[in-house]
């Protein structure tokens, strides 16, 4: 009996297993396919989307007459808001609040920005308060047709982006729909900062379908994994922020057969990555504690043929060609394709590819340096510092993107600024190139002082490096850190060896090995001596 016990419980065992293993392949991934179905209900057939729809609202009354508790739960998130408080730190974060060192700020410059804000109709960070302007094709379309345009009018120069997109087939949109894939997310984040990787450097359009030797979870010869295989959704809530990031994962794994709401690598992985199989594997899950597992699996970010913005320079923004602005294109990435290395409404680029990342203790905390923030304009200023240290056990050594800007700021003030830069009118500055009365009707339109004298600061931001993961065969090998001059050459408060040198504990251990050398010959010869002797007699 004991033994049918035994058997009983191994089948339970292995069934929960299976079931482990099926959802996280099914699940939570896409099908390799075009346009992945990954739901239980064909929605073509629902009698409710059989009419013609006109618009996104009607899509979405239709959406929410049976999904009806989603509405109440998308306007809780960060999505929709787009505000933060953080309680640590008593910050209120969000693109509603924040300077950035991209494009400058999301507020006044709306027509660009609120394309990928998920309502319809989103005008000067005013939300709209009914359900229906919530805009639910742009995270569940599977047809790849669907696009958002601009909600309100831009000038002639903005406005020519937008041109010659084909009319949205509502109707053939809406009865197509699925859970989210990595085109759906993509369509916003792959394109932050004005282009194709501009911002985050580990997100381009090469992720929609990477190769696996750009990203072993998400390419359809890896794992094939959505971005929400990662980003665990509850209630339309994601988990994930880099407002307030998991920097150590000191839990791990869920329950069996169930995943933790937290995004990150030991939530799949353990805490014990590395199998315990070899001296080399146990010393790697010792660093576990105090380097971040992507420091040692992403190499590399903006890889797959397109190139991220390494550097901005608002100052020579405005220049003109007979009157009208310009754009050169002498960068040509990877993929064979041209990246603007100068235009008028944004001053001057440089671009990178294959970009080692720059390394930095942290412990998850972020202070941003808001319009409210004053600082010494002799010095370069942190957008959002990232806190941590060697003595902080929160902390690990972790992977950014570090983007320099030249970012206008307030002379007087010594403060950053909002400027109004999208807009059909006289003010906008991708309308008439005045930056002095873009910034003024900015800080008016938020309600803030300015002195009228418009400065340019250099200024810095970090951007976790958390995609673009390498198959294991590709990670750093030991010497990438442990030498000389290795990547962590800048990194204080941790004994490397091999890359650290301290005299005193050099000649200590060349005297040891000296030492123990002479003992050894000494024995040797004792031996030799010895052994000479028992012949001899």
């Amino acid at each position: 009996m004991k033994r049918y016990v035994q058997l009983l419980q191994i089948l339970l065992l292995l069934s929960c297993f299976a079931g482990t293993i099926t959802w996280a392949a099914y699940g939570y991934s896409e099908e390799k396919t075009a346009h992945p179905i990954s739901t239980t209900a064909d929605h073509s057939q629902f009698k409710v989307l059989q009419k013609d729809f006109k618009t996104g609202p009607e899509v979405t009354e239709a959406c929410l007459s049976c999904h009806n508790q989603a509405g109440k739960q998308i306007m809780k998130n960060i999505h929709w808001t787009w505000s933060y408080h953080n309680k640590k730190t008593g910050q209120l974060l969000g693109k509603e609040h924040l300077i950035n060192n991209f494009c400058s700020n999301a507020r006044g410059n709306e027509g660009m920005c609120a394309q990928c804000h998920i309502s319809y109709g989103a005008k000067n960070f005013k939300l709209p308060k009914t359900q229906d302007k919530i805009d639910c094709l742009v995270c569940h379309d599977t047809t790849g047709s669907y696009y958002r345009l601009p909600p309100t009018k831009g000038s002639p120069a903005c406005s020519i982006l937008f041109a010659g997109k084909k009319p949205i087939d509502w109707k053939q949109v809406a009865q197509n729909v699925g859970m989210p894939g990595r085109a759906n997310c993509g369509s916003c984040h792959f394109y932050g900062g004005g282009g194709d990787n501009v911002k985050h450097g580990d997100l381009s359009s090469i992720m929609a379908n990477p190769p696996k030797s750009v990203d072993v979870h998400m390419s359809p010869d890896g794992q094939n994994f959505a971005c929400t295989a990662c980003h665990m959704t509850r209630n339309h809530l994601w988990s994930g922020s880099r407002y307030q990031l998991l920097a150590k994962d000191t839990k791990g794994v869920g329950k069996p057969g169930f995943r933790r709401m937290a995004t990150s690598c030991e939530s799949c992985h353990g805490l014990t990555p590395h199998p315990k199989d070899s001296v080399k594997h146990l010393m790697l899950n010792t660093h576990v504690k105090r380097v971040a597992c992507q420091s040692c699996h992403i190499p590399a970010f903006a890889r797959g043929g397109v190139a991220t913005r390494t550097f901005w320079d608002w100052r020579t923004a405005g220049r003109t060609k007979n009157g009208k602005g310009f754009m050169e294109e002498d960068y040509t990435q990877g993929n064979g394709e041209k990246r603007e290395t100068y235009w008028s409404i944004k001053g001057n680029f440089k671009n990178g590819e294959n970009v080692v990342p720059y390394y930095a203790w942290f412990n998850g905390e972020t202070i941003y340096t808001t319009v409210d923030t004053h600082f010494d304009p002799t010095k370069p200023v942190d957008i959002n510092h990232l806190e941590g240290s060697s003595e902080d056990s929160a902390s690990r050594i972790w992977p950014f993107k570090r983007m320099e800007t030249w970012l206008q700021y307030d002379k007087k003030y010594n403060n950053l600024v909002y400027t109004h830069l999208w807009g059909n009118d006289d003010e906008s500055f991708w309308g008439n190139f005045n930056l002095t009365k873009a910034v003024a009707r900015g800080m008016k339109d938020a309600n803030l002082p300015f002195s009228g004298q418009v400065g340019f600061i250099k200024t810095y931001s970090y951007w976790p490096t958390t995609h673009m993961v390498a198959p294991k065969e590709n990670a750093l090998a030991c010497m990438e850190c442990h030498s000389a001059s290795g990547r962590l050459d800048g990194i204080g408060g941790i004994y490397l060896a091999s890359h650290d040198r301290f005299p005193w504990l050099d000649k200590t251990a060349w005297i040891a090995i000296a030492l123990t050398a002479l003992a050894i010959l000494i024995h040797m010869l004792m031996r030799l001596f010895a052994g000479a002797r028992r012949r001899q007699s």
